[in-house]
């Protein structure tokens, strides 16, 4: 849409941030990108998210869209001219929504436990990781993607937490490949569109950050 004045207040290595990126860049939206200092928030961050204070933001001619599952159906709403990325059958929309609800319920909270954990606390939160990562697995089956030929609505939810595969792995000591093969060359093979490996960050960056937070939490 011509004209449209398109902002997101984001922070580097946030995965939910990043899958807002991943959207914008399949829908081919330009756009102004504003990294928030989420220990010293803006006024602006402040003033269009003031219930949670949270970035991802994507602010549209103005108006904020908060939360990025509701931000990245958003941006498929209003630019549905270009990548569609919710399918247009109800009940398969239905399921889409189901499994981006899934990895938004597990992959962040059981990642954090692993870095922020220790021993058995983190034995367990590995544990649930894998799990849920092989409950997805099997949804994605053959399938290039997650909702058939095209990048779709889980694709975008999920691959984020790619990048951040290697801090979990190297702190909890383990290896995701080893459970979850298929779904390792999933990433692999989404990575090799430019809407994903420009939105994602340097997983060696991702695991610094980890480390330099771990530190900050007295936990190294």
């Amino acid at each position: 849409m011509a004209g449209d004045q398109v902002t997101l207040l984001d922070f580097w290595s946030s995965p939910f941030g990043m899958r807002v990126r991943i959207a914008l860049a399949e829908k081919g939206v330009k756009y102004e990108y504003s990294e928030q200092d989420l220990r010293n928030k803006s006024d602006l961050l402040l003033q269009m998210n003031p219930v949670h204070k949270k970035i991802p933001v994507l602010v549209h001619d103005g108006k904020p869209v908060c939360e990025s599952l509701i931000i990245v159906q958003y941006i498929d709403e209003v630019w549905k001219d270009k990548a569609p990325l919710l399918p247009s059958d109800p009940h398969e929309r239905a399921q889409s929504r189901f499994w981006a609800d899934f990895v938004d319920k597990k992959m962040y909270d059981f990642g954090r436990k692993i870095w922020t954990t220790k021993g058995e606390d983190q034995e367990a939160a590995k544990k649930d990781f894998i799990d849920s990562l092989k409950l997805l697995e099997g949804e994605l089956g053959d399938k290039p993607y997650f909702g058939g030929e095209t990048l779709g609505f889980v694709d975008v939810a999920l691959l984020p937490f790619y990048c951040w595969f290697y801090a979990y792995e190297t702190i909890g000591n383990f290896n995701i490949e080893a459970d979850c093969p298929k779904l390792i060359a999933y990433c692999k093979r989404c990575l090799q569109k430019e809407s994903v490996s420009k939105s994602l960050k340097d997983p060696q960056k991702v695991y610094d950050f980890v480390v330099m937070l771990r530190k900050m939490f007295g936990l190294e």
